[in-house]
């Protein structure tokens, strides 16, 4: 048989179930093709591939889909229902008014029902979708006030999109525990329904034994039922809260090592040197992960400093719309060019490292494995419509592609007619 032929028939075999072709990567040269099948990314090459189906990157960059390591899914669109009193209060000079704010927004769960709840939060996980939002870790309030209004609606959306979008429902008592009588064992019937994190926000208990008492409490109670941990810490400006630390220690006491989320943590950017290294030291030991939102108010956890100091930290998107923030669009590269400013990491190592973290680095930091775009990962992609890291966060468009799970779940396209006289066609 002759060799022309040999290709031509080769050329109708499907060698893969999905091909990504003529791909940009990161930090590789030329063009590249990805061959996948039963959800995994079985082939990275410059070599022809073919498929059953085939998607064409145009050159576009292609990396691993994002990560969104931290939103509170059931309060999402609920701005209009409760105004800006919350909002200037937690967003006001230094943060003193951050617990004032929280009292104000609780006032939305006065009138807390599923029957609004689930319609919104599923208009954030189709968000997710398009956006290319792969992973999420989704917070619920779970307290006196809004019962289990929130956490049973997300646990529905969580099967519902398993395997598309993978929501890690977190049963959080937003009110505290100590200071509402009650919650905790809200807390426990949220996660014996299922609740995939046990939460906590133990700063804004009225004393230090009570946060710690907080912790204690939240720790055992997923040590006993196999859960992860994600809390709520030092999310004001003082200095002298350090429940991040009460976090780490009792993750060591109750044998929870790399099992744990620090989110927020804005306190710790004002640590003097000394006190941010003994931090650092603790949170090694026990595997604590962050998660910075950094544009959600005016201190945030300085990220690039820890990163330099081996600790993961990743970007959340936080809030779409409610009490705390007044925009959002469950768009993490937009959230990633946001973080570019606030941490002034506009130099190519910073465009680098926020976009791990809200990708590579923030799986990691929520303890998803085989987040890589490499021989043996998961298949969860998504293709853009530019060629580099940089143009990707400048424009932060929707992907063209999204692939999750190993197959195509949503594309989509930008593009502008101009209607100018010495105009035609789109740019």
């Amino acid at each position: 048989m002759a060799a022309r032929e040999r290709r031509r028939l080769n050329r109708r075999v499907p060698s893969h179930q999905l091909v990504v072709a003529d791909a940009a990567l990161r930090g590789r040269d030329g063009r590249w093709q990805i061959g996948i099948d039963g959800g995994r990314v079985t082939a990275v090459t410059q070599d022809p591939l073919t498929g059953a189906d085939e998607l064409d990157a145009a050159g576009g960059l292609v990396t691993e889909s994002f990560v969104n390591g931290h939103l509170h899914l059931d309060k999402v669109h609920t701005l209009d229902r409760i105004g800006d009193a919350a909002l200037t209060a937690y967003t006001a000079g230094d943060m003193g008014s951050a617990l004032h704010s929280i009292e104000l927004a609780s006032a939305v769960k006065a009138g807390y029902d599923r029957a609004w709840i689930e319609p919104n939060a599923r208009h954030a996980v189709l968000q997710a979708i398009g956006y290319g939002v792969r992973h999420v870790l989704a917070f619920a309030d779970v307290d006196t006030q809004a019962r289990l209004e929130g956490v049973i609606p997300l646990l529905a959306l969580r099967d519902e999109f398993r395997g598309v979008v993978d929501l890690q429902v977190v049963a959080f008592p937003q009110d505290g525990l100590l200071r509402d009588p009650g919650a905790e064992d809200l807390v426990r019937e949220a996660v014996e329904l299922g609740a995939d994190v046990v939460g906590g926000i133990p700063w804004i208990e009225h004393t230090d034994a009570e946060a710690r008492e907080h912790v204690r409490r939240m720790c055992a109670l997923a040590a006993a039922h196999g859960r992860r941990v994600a809390m709520l810490v030092d999310d004001a400006g003082d200095a002298t809260l350090h429940t991040t630390e009460m976090l780490a220690s009792a993750m060591l006491e109750h044998g929870l090592e790399g099992r744990g989320v620090a989110n927020h943590a804005r306190a710790v950017g004002l640590y003097a040197r000394p006190g941010l290294e003994r931090l650092v030291g603790l949170v090694k030991r026990a595997g604590l992960g962050f998660v910075s939102d950094p544009h959600t108010g005016p201190l945030h956890l300085p990220v690039r400093e820890l990163t330099a100091m081996g600790v993961p930290v990743a970007l959340g998107q936080d809030d779409i719309e409610d009490a705390y923030y007044p925009f959002g669009r469950h768009n993490m590269a937009e959230i990633a060019f946001l973080a570019a400013h606030a941490l002034e990491a506009v130099d190519g190592a910073g465009i680098e490292l926020v976009y791990d973290a809200v990708t590579t680095t923030a799986a990691d930091v929520l303890g998803v494995g085989g987040h890589r775009l490499a021989e043996g990962g998961n298949a969860d992609l998504v293709v853009h419509c530019h060629a580099t890291l940089r143009d990707v966060l400048a424009h932060h468009d929707a992907p063209a592609y999204v692939v999750a799970s190993g197959r195509l779940v949503a594309s989509s396209t930008q593009s502008t007619t101009f209607h100018l006289p010495h105009l035609e066609g789109t740019p």
